[in-house]
């Protein structure tokens, strides 16, 4: 749109992404997806990998002749005309996308950027148009997406056992990312997170940056964000800005304004009425929404906000995202939750994404079984409908609430304040 174009689109629900592309000129369909949405002059259609094969728009595209692409493939053709820097890994994509952006921004490269989130820094958009050479991305590696991809700068941020419902086990995951990596030219370089042991299998020459280099201490102490997880993100982006000889000075500083991103520790103050015989309000309650959705980023993310507030009581309420990954990843999460540093956990029922899930799955793994497997008192069940006056009734002054999850609960957060 930025660049003139006309654009239009379809999504099942609305969400604060659609009313912003709303906002800026784009024409989108909300429900269930129709052929009349779709133009028929239209150049182009681009869809998620996500969309099954039938659905009704993608086939009337096809029967007209329109180009078809999956977002991947869309983003791989940006890739070759471009100077590609790719970031992947199971965690920390968005945000070392995000300072990455900030530095060659701040650094005068007028970067082109494209990130699955938005980013703070850049007016709350989930991209940058720029007029420079360098495309910053973020490249995911769900059904091997980011094979799509040509990069000539590739940021692992590690690698474990995600996604388990296309790729199985690990060996798989290990096998596509080498592949991946094999894309680099001859004099492409491969920025590797040393403290991820998955990352030694993976060939290629690689620049390695750790939270043993001397810097890391120094960027501790400007950061913004917390957590051991963002200063490797950050040591991430550092070393990709030396390899495009950009002064220190000029990315500590970036990274020392770093505000973050959109539901990655995002954090606001809430005064909450409380329903205790007593009455009263909550003043100064702190919120946190957070995406982490895998049990490595919820331990990150606990782990961050202990850090963040050594004092207080920390609340967090967790809605597990797809029936595949709580099966697939359930002992993991029954570990992450029986030991961490919250002070009261709140599960509420299994996100179902539509298109990924298998019915024999969602009937061997649900929340209330979660919990029980767990079986700690500080962990407990309750459904979504019913977490709003729950803690309305228990909350205290001064108290931490992580609203976390990579589905809708994030809708408790504007639950909370409309309701005051």
């Amino acid at each position: 749109m930025e660049k003139g174009h006309k654009v239009s689109g379809s999504d099942l629900v609305a969400s604060e992404i659609t009313e912003n592309l709303k906002k800026i000129g784009a024409k989108i369909f909300i429900g269930k997806h129709k052929v009349k949405n779709l133009p028929e002059d239209a150049d182009l259609v681009v869809y998620s990998p996500a969309i099954l094969r039938n659905n009704s728009e993608l086939k009337k595209a096809k029967n007209l002749n329109i180009k078809c692409l999956s977002y991947p493939e869309a983003l791989g053709e940006l890739t070759k005309k471009y100077f590609t820097i790719a970031v992947s890994g199971a965690h920390g994509k968005s945000t070392t996308t995000a300072m990455i952006a900030l530095i060659l921004e701040r650094a005068g490269l007028d970067p082109n950027v494209i990130v699955g989130t938005k980013m703070k820094n850049l007016s709350e958009k989930n991209y940058r148009a720029g007029a420079n050479k360098y495309l910053v991305i973020e490249a995911d590696e769900w059904q091997a997406s980011f094979l799509n991809y040509w990069p000539k700068i590739i940021v692992l941020t590690n690698i474990e056992r995600e996604h388990l419902d296309y790729y199985k086990n690990l060996n798989n995951i290990l096998r596509t990312f080498n592949k991946y990596v094999s894309h680099l030219p001859d004099s492409g370089i491969l920025v590797a997170n040393k403290d991820n042991s998955n990352i030694s299998k993976i060939q290629f020459k690689k620049q390695n940056y750790s939270l043993k280099q001397p810097e890391a201490q120094k960027l501790k102490k400007i950061l913004k964000v917390p957590g051991s997880h963002n200063l490797s993100n950050a040591l991430g982006a550092l070393a990709v800005a030396r390899i495009l000889k950009i002064p220190d000075e000029v990315s500590l500083k970036a990274l020392s304004e770093f505000k973050g991103t959109w539901r990655r520790f995002d954090e606001s103050d809430l005064k909450i009425k409380n329903f205790s015989p007593t009455g009263g309000t909550c003043s100064k309650l702190k919120i946190i929404n957070d995406y982490a959705h895998h049990p490595t980023e919820i331990k990150a993310t606990l782990e961050a906000a202990r850090e963040r507030f050594p004092k207080n009581k920390i609340w967090c309420v967790f809605q597990p995202h797809q029936y595949q990954r709580t099966f697939y990843l359930f002992n993991d999460f029954v570990k992450v939750f029986r030991n961490n540093p919250a002070d009261k956990i709140i599960i509420t029922d299994i996100y179902s994404v539509a298109g990924r899930e298998k019915g024999i799955i969602k009937k061997k793994v649900n929340s209330p079984k979660l919990v029980k497997s767990v079986n700690k008192e500080k962990v407990i069940y309750l459904p979504k409908n019913k977490i709003k006056n729950y803690l309305k009734e228990n909350l205290k002054n001064k108290e931490v609430v992580i609203i976390m999850g990579a589905g809708d609960i994030y809708d408790l957060t504007k639950e909370l304040v409309k309701s005051h």
